[in-house]
């Protein structure tokens, strides 16, 4: 159950040995992005029949949760861009054809509903500023939520909720804005995007609904919800074991040494094995959940959707709360921002901020 399990030696030399480049720029690095084309990992989502993976959820979690634990930005990068291919089982096809087949395709976006379309006779006339756009520098695409707008009047669902709904751009018609200063996630270049009064086409919209999907595959009618919440609580969950990694040799060099009393090195040992087996257990737990709702997706009806979102976010909770429980025995070098473990411990406490896995339900 180890995420090394996943990864060759040689994608796990090259990821980690540009973080710290990708931290002080602010980006992924080119050794990095090579590293994920050439594996198709923006296209993790993408359908097949535009040149994607499409790989089964199971599959995928899993994956993500290699490349969180191999570092933490360029896990969380792969992540959000590769989740918006999933958009591609909504486009219409033609323009799914245009846009999704790039070898070098990465969608970025954001989730918030920062924006106006305002419909034309032929298309919408979009404004507005989305934040936290992960991988942005590196987008050819980029998705935005809408609101939907006739002349100056909201357009409505038959509930009465403004109507939502997202758009694909292209990467030469929006500004970045630089955005993202947070102490963790820094290699993400998660910054802002605008647009100003761009005019696009009808295909360019789409809505995310089983009930729309155009690609007929199971992967493109499980719940958008879950998804989400599962793909980032595997994120979460690999910065943790990579954290508790790093903690093997410093706490074995505790207890190997002079400074602890007897009693102090078993005590560290105990914390240690306790918090690790406790993070393993809601893992074990958590995949239990994700592959029993991928069966039923397979089966033609996903179910156990409340056990994903349940233990989605019990794993984001035990993760953070068992590296906090390690922090304290390792020393000074956990404070220090030039070594490996602060900047995963970094990571960690930013990526667990996500709104979306915050309250137990």
């Amino acid at each position: 159950m180890h995420p090394s399990d996943h990864l060759k030696p040689e994608w796990v030399k090259i990821i980690r040995e540009a973080a710290s480049a990708a931290e002080v720029a602010g980006m992924l690095q080119p050794a990095q992005l090579a590293l994920i084309h050439e594996q198709g990992w923006f296209k993790f989502l993408v359908p097949k029949v535009y040149s994607g993976l499409q790989l089964a959820l199971p599959d995928m979690v899993r994956l993500e949760e290699s490349l969180a634990w191999a570092n933490g930005s360029f896990g969380w990068v792969v992540t959000l861009c590769s989740g918006a291919g999933w958009f591609g089982g909504f486009l219409s096809t033609p323009i799914a054809h245009q846009l999704l087949s790039d070898p070098d395709l990465c969608l970025a976006g954001s989730g918030a509903s920062t924006g106006t379309a305002t419909i034309t006779d032929n298309g919408y006339i979009i404004n507005g500023t989305w934040k936290y756009a992960s991988g942005v520098h590196h987008a050819t695409h980029l998705t935005a939520n809408c609101t939907i707008k006739r002349w100056e009047e909201t357009v409505l669902n038959e509930d009465g909720t403004p109507l939502i709904l997202p758009f694909i751009l292209d990467r030469k018609d929006v500004i970045i804005l630089p955005a993202w200063k947070l102490i963790g996630m820094m290699g993400t270049g998660s910054d802002a995007y605008e647009v100003r009064d761009l005019f696009v086409e009808k295909d360019r919209c789409f809505k995310i609904d089983p009930f729309y999907a155009v690609i007929e595959e199971p992967l493109y009618q499980y719940p958008f919800a879950q998804l989400a919440e599962a793909t980032l609580a595997a994120n979460i969950s690999g910065l943790a074991i990579h954290f508790t990694d790093l903690c093997v040799p410093i706490l074995n060099e505790k207890i190997e040494g002079e400074m602890l009393s007897a009693s102090e090195k078993v005590t560290v040992r105990h914390v240690l094995e306790k918090l690790t087996r406790m993070l393993n257990d809601v893992r074990k737990e958590f995949y239990l959940a994700v592959d029993a709702s991928w069966q039923g997706c397979l089966a033609g009806n996903p179910t156990h959707l409340q056990w994903v979102s349940k233990s989605s976010r019990k794993l984001a909770k035990i993760a953070r709360e068992c590296v906090d429980g390690l922090y304290p025995y390792c020393g000074l070098q956990t404070a220090n921002p030039d070594t490996e473990i602060n900047q995963v411990w970094r990571d960690l406490h930013t990526a667990s901020q996500h709104s979306l896995l915050t309250f137990e339900n």
